[in-house]
């Protein structure tokens, strides 16, 4: 089901007919969304991998779920035409939003004045790619964002990587890169992208959005997910050192982790070698190792000193 069309600033629909709840703000629907791609000559691509919200309701799920309270600086990547947006200048202290499109960004700062004028003044607009931002107008605490299928698992490792100020967020992926996001050690889907999230804290599945709430709809359905910051392992190796195995012990799943670490260790040999010290079976296979144990292999190559 989709929003009807709001004018901006009037909307005032009531939450599941309780009448003693606040008027609920209008969120562009899907007549306000083609309206402004026509008068921007924006035709969604798949390069971008935009697909536009285009439903109300599912805007004010996702804000609800990633539990956003006023205060708090929102970063929001690929904001595109605003829907998500204008939610988050609802609940939010402030919004950072990081557009790669010219013409959206441009445009993005006058929809926020013509449907949310007492809240425009809260938002900053940085047209930049969301993989090379390293410094943003505020810290951020938040990351709530729709993100393009093609580049979500590198988009949040690199602003959790560049923003420590981010301690909770909601994204909105592939439904599939939600569950390998989300996967746990033994998991058949477990993977890269489940341990390099988990050095920064912990993910978890938050709930499946259909197709039809975006233009144009997808193929396939979108999963959400939810993570909170949390402290990485104690160790000595440095981050991309824990990453180079890691990166090591999935690029051949099958192999166990004794053949599948050779070429980082050096030989086979030092490989089973690093394992041992790090109390790991050398005949194991990363899909069965948290984060911890793929810290403790790394450290081989970072001995202790005296």
């Amino acid at each position: 089901m989709t929003e009807p069309h709001s004018t901006p600033g009037t909307g005032s629909r009531q939450n599941n007919g309780e009448a003693a709840a606040a008027p609920v703000k209008p969120l562009l629907g899907a007549a306000d969304i083609r309206r402004l791609a026509a008068e921007l000559d924006v035709r969604p691509t798949k390069t971008l991998g935009q697909n536009f919200v285009i439903d109300g309701n599912t805007i004010r799920r996702i804000v609800a779920t990633a539990d956003v309270v006023p205060g708090e600086t929102v970063l929001e990547v690929g904001p595109g035409l605003g829907s998500l947006t204008l939610g988050l200048l609802d609940a939010a202290g402030h919004v950072v939003a990081v557009e790669i499109d010219p013409k959206l960004a441009a445009r993005l700062e006058q929809t926020a004045s013509e449907w949310r004028p007492d809240a425009a003044g809260r938002l900053d607009v940085v047209l930049a790619d969301a993989l090379q931002v390293t410094e943003l107008p505020k810290a951020p605490d938040a990351l709530v964002a729709n993100l393009p299928y093609n580049v979500a698992v590198p988009v949040v490792l690199h602003l959790l990587e560049h923003f420590p100020s981010l301690r909770h967020g909601l994204v909105m992926v592939q439904d599939e890169v939600a569950d390998r996001l989300a996967a746990k050690p033994g998991s058949k889907i477990y993977g890269v992208p489940s341990v390099k999230a988990a050095w920064y804290g912990s993910m978890r599945k938050a709930g499946v959005i259909g197709m039809n709430v975006f233009w144009p709809a997808p193929k396939i359905a979108s999963g959400l997910v939810e993570f909170t910051r949390g402290e990485p392992p104690v160790t000595r190796a440095p981050r991309r050192e824990v990453f180079a195995v890691i990166d090591a012990a999935f690029a051949q799943r099958r192999k166990t982790l004794r053949a599948a670490l050779a070429g980082w260790a050096g030989s086979a040999a030092r490989a089973e070698e690093a394992l041992r010290q790090a109390n790991v079976d050398p005949s194991a296979r990363g899909e069965v190792l948290d984060i911890a144990a793929f810290a403790r292999i790394a450290e081989f190559n970072h001995p202790l000193v005296g």
